[in-house]
C-alpha cells in the first residue's frame, strides 16, 4: 500500500483562478472540431499551456458534441486540467446553432456571474423535434430569453449567414466572434494565424472570421433580418402569375371570389386556393372554393368566421394530400434542387450527387390504378402481400441521373390521371364524410364544429406516417358519441388532438381516451 504521506508537497497550484474554461456544442457537420483546434492551436501559439477533450454526440444530428478546451498562462509548473465540462465553472460557451446554446443553459454550464455566451442564431432541428407528429420546433424567442438571463456577456446573431455570405462555414464566423468577443486575451493576429496554418479555405474563412468579429468587437446582438421576400407588415410581397392567358385568366377568376370573402378568411382562402391549384389545376382550385363556399354558409361574423378560416386551411390541406404523384413531382421541381445545393454547398467544380430514399406500400401503388380496379387489388390479399414483398425494401433513385430523374419526373406530370385514381376517391370520400359530420354539428355546437375541423391536423404525410395520422383521427372521432350532448364537448375534442400530436405511438392519446370511456360508466345504469 502507497503511504500518501511520504510523498513530496507540490504546493498550491499556481495557475487556480487563471485558468480559462471553454466549451464548444456543435452537432456533426457544423466544424466543431476545427474551431476546437483553432482555439487550441492560438492558446498554444500564445504560449498558453492547453488541453482539448472532445465528447461525442449518439450520432449526427441527434446529440450535439462537445468540445472542452482548458488553457492557462504557463508558470513554471505543469497546470492540471480536467476532461470534462463541469456546471458552474465555464468561462465561455459557444453554441454552433441556437439550440445548442438553450442545452448549454439547461445543463447550467452558462452561469450569469462568469460566462460569456456567444451562439448562431440559426437552427437546425433535431431528431426529437422533427418526430412529434404536430409543431415539435421549441421555440427560439424562450432560449433567447433564457439567455439574456443566464449570461455574463452575451453575443447571438445568425453566424451561419455570416459564414454563407463569405463563402465559408460557420466554425470560421464563431471563430472570429469568439475573438471579437474579447472573452480570450490574445490579439486578432493569433487567431487569424491559427486559420493560415490550417492551409485549406484560408481566404473564405478569413473573410468569415473578419465579418463575425467585427459584428462581436461592436456588440451586434441583432436578430436574424426578415426574409426579403416580405413586405414591411410581414406579409409575403404579392406575385403576379405568369402563364398562359387561359390559366391567367381562370387564377383571376378564382382570386375574384376570395376577394369576396369575409376579411377574416381572405388570407387564409389564398393561401388554400394557391396550394390546390398548385396540386391540381385551376378547376380543382374551383372546387375548393365551392366546399369553402358551403362552410361560410353556415358561418357568421357573430362568431369572427372562425370554422371559415379553420376550414379554408384544412379543406385545402385534404384535397392537396401527399400521393406518389405529388411526392415525384416535388422532388424534381428546381426549387428543391436549388434549397438542397443552398443546404449542401458544395464547392466549387463539386459533382452533387442526390439519391432519394422511397418506400411506397403496396397501398400506394395500388392507389395509382383506376378507382374500380384499384379497389378489386386492394381486397386481394394475396395480390397485396406480393406487393408489399417486392417493396419492402424501399427504393433508392438516383435524382443526379438522367434515367432516375425521368422516373420520377414522368411519374410526377400524372396529374391528369390522378382523379381516377383509387386515392383520389378514397380521399374525396373522406374529405366529405368530415365536411358532412361539420355540417351536421355547427348548428348545435359550434365550438365543437370548430374543433372538428381542426382535426384534420392529424393527418398528413405519405405511407406510413399518413396511415398512422388516419388512425388518429378515426380515433378521436369515435369519441364523439361519447361527448354528445355535454357543455365541453370541444375541450375534450381539442384535448384528444392535443394528445395524439404528443408521441409517435400514440399512448397519450390512449390515456385521454380511457378519461372519456369513464365518463360512459358513470352515467350507465347498470
Amino acid at each position: 500500500m502507497n503511504d500518501m504521506s511520504q510523498l513530496p508537497d507540490a504546493g498550491p497550484d499556481q495557475t487556480v483562478g487563471e485558468i480559462i474554461k471553454l466549451a464548444v456544442l456543435a452537432v456533426g457537420g457544423q466544424g466543431g472540431g476545427v474551431l476546437g483546434n483553432w482555439i487550441e492551436a492560438t492558446a498554444r501559439a500564445q504560449g498558453w499551456a492547453c488541453q482539448a477533450t472532445s465528447v461525442a454526440g449518439v450520432a449526427q444530428r441527434t446529440g450535439s458534441t462537445i468540445y472542452y478546451i482548458e488553457m492557462a498562462p504557463k508558470t513554471g509548473g505543469d497546470p492540471v486540467f480536467s476532461l470534462m465540462p463541469t456546471a458552474g465553472d465555464l468561462d465561455i460557451v459557444i453554441g454552433a446553432e441556437l439550440m445548442e446554446a438553450g442545452r448549454a443553459i439547461m445543463r447550467g454550464f452558462v452561469t450569469p456571474d462568469r460566462t460569456t455566451l456567444i451562439a448562431s442564431s440559426h437552427r437546425v432541428l433535431s431528431i426529437a423535434e422533427k418526430m412529434v407528429p404536430g409543431d415539435g420546433v421549441v421555440s427560439p424567442e424562450e432560449v433567447r430569453a433564457a439567455a439574456e438571463i443566464a449570461t455574463h456577456q452575451l453575443f447571438i446573431t445568425d453566424l451561419d449567414q455570416v459564414a454563407t455570405e463569405n463563402g465559408s462555414v460557420i466554425s470560421a464566423s464563431l471563430f472570429g466572434a469568439l475573438a471579437g468577443s474579447g472573452a480570450l486575451p490574445f490579439p486578432r493576429d493569433a487567431f487569424e494565424a491559427a486559420i493560415r496554418t490550417g492551409g485549406r479555405g484560408v481566404e473564405p474563412s478569413l473573410q468569415a472570421f473578419s465579418a463575425a468579429y467585427d459584428l462581436a468587437s461592436d456588440g451586434a446582438n441583432e436578430p436574424a433580418a426578415a426574409p426579403a421576400n416580405q413586405a414591411p407588415d410581414n406579409r409575403p410581397v404579392p406575385v403576379a402569375p405568369r402563364g398562359p392567358a387561359d390559366l391567367r385568366a381562370a387564377w383571376n377568376a378564382l382570386s375574384r371570389r376570395v376577394d369576396a370573402f369575409p376579411e377574416p378568411v381572405k388570407e387564409m382562402a389564398r393561401a388554400g386556393l394557391k396550394k390546390t391549384v398548385d396540386f391540381q389545376s385551376a378547376d380543382y382550385g374551383g372546387q375548393y372554393l365551392n366546399r369553402l363556399d358551403g362552410i361560410l354558409a353556415r358561418d357568421s361574423a357573430e362568431n369572427d368566421w372562425s370554422l371559415s378560416r379553420e376550414a379554408a386551411k384544412y379543406i385545402a390541406n385534404a384535397m392537396a394530400y401527399d400521393d406518389v404523384i405529388r411526392v415525384a413531382d416535388l422532388k424534381t421541381r428546381g426549387s428543391r434542387a436549388a434549397r438542397v445545393t443552398a443546404e449542401v454547398k458544395p464547392a466549387g467544380g463539386t459533382v452533387l450527387h442526390v439519391t432519394e430514399f422511397m418506400h411506397p406500400r403496396a397501398e400506394e401503388i395500388v392507389g395509382l390504378l383506376p378507382a374500380k380496379t384499384g379497389a378489386r387489388w386492394q381486397a386481394n390479399f394475396s395480390r397485396m402481400k406480393t406487393l408489399d414483398r417486392l417493396f419492402n425494401r424501399g427504393r433508392r433513385v438516383r435524382t443526379d441521373s438522367v434515367l432516375g430523374f425521368m422516373v420520377l419526373f414522368l411519374l410526377g406530370g400524372l396529374r391528369g390521371w390522378r382523379l381516377k385514381t383509387l386515392r383520389h376517391a378514397q380521399e374525396v370520400a373522406h374529405l366529405e364524410t368530415w365536411l358532412e359530420r361539420v355540417a351536421d354539428t355547427v348548428g348545435r355546437d359550434y365550438a365543437l364544429a370548430v374543433e372538428i375541423v381542426r382535426c384534420r391536423r392529424l393527418i398528413k404525410g405519405y405511407s406510413d406516417t399518413h396511415a398512422r395520422g388516419n388512425s388518429k383521427y378515426d380515433r378521436v372521432m369515435n369519441a364523439l358519441p361519447l361527448l354528445a350532448g355535454r357543455n365541453d364537448a370541444a375541450d375534450w375534442i381539442r384535448r384528444l388532438r392535443e394528445a395524439a400530436l404528443q408521441d409517435e405511438k400514440g399512448e397519450a392519446l390512449d390515456g385521454a381516451l380511457q378519461t372519456i370511456a369513464s365518463f360512459a360508466d358513470e352515467t350507465d345504469p347498470t
